[in-house]
Order: C-alpha cells, then sequence, then structure tokens
C-alpha cells in the first residue's frame, strides 16, 4: 500500500484532532517547505526518519529504448533519501 498525502491529511484529522481543512494546510505547508529546502540546495533531514538531499548528475551519453539510437543526457540534479539507522532498525526488527 503506498501513503498518499489524502492519508497523511487523514491521519492528522483522526490522530491529532485538527479540522480537515487545517490538516490539509498542515501537508501542503510542510511540502512546499520541503520542496523550497531542496529546490535551493539544501538537504532536508527528519530526525529519526532520514535525510533526502539533491546532488547533480552530469551529462551522459543514453540510449533511446524505443529505436536504439544514442543520445546524450542532459545535466540534472536529483533528489536522493538515506534512511536513518532508528528507521531502519525498525524496518528489520523481527
Amino acid at each position: 500500500m503506498t501513503l498518499t498525502k489524502a492519508d497523511l491529511i487523514d491521519s492528522l484529522y483522526n490522530q491529532v484532532g485538527v479540522s480537515r481543512t487545517k490538516s490539509t494546510r498542515l501537508v501542503e505547508a510542510l511540502l512546499e517547505i520541503m520542496k523550497a529546502t531542496l529546490e535551493s540546495g539544501e538537504d532536508v533531514l527528519l530526525s529519526g526518519f532520514g535525510k533526502f538531499s539533491t546532488r547533480k548528475k552530469r551529462e551522459r551519453r543514453g540510449r533511446n529504448p524505443a529505436t536504439g539510437s544514442v543520445l546524450m543526457l542532459k545535466e540534472r540534479r536529483i533528489i536522493t533519501f538515506k534512511c536513518s539507522p532508528v528507521l531502519r532498525d525498525r524496518m528489520n526488527r523481527t
């Protein structure tokens, strides 16, 4: 099962007891803060959960899988996630 934005809103509504409208605003605001921080090149560290960071991928040679033709993939930034040891241990607990 995938955790969606709607699931987060429902969880806030049910567990914290804030209104659905306020829950929606809180989730949207949190995601906007995270997006803006990553866009500016800074990391997002959620203690006990993990770290989102950006890194650059240099230009490289690729291939179109449909046609097999060679093409150059442009330099770009990507987001990576590194799980915290706390979350990793919790996931692997038996």
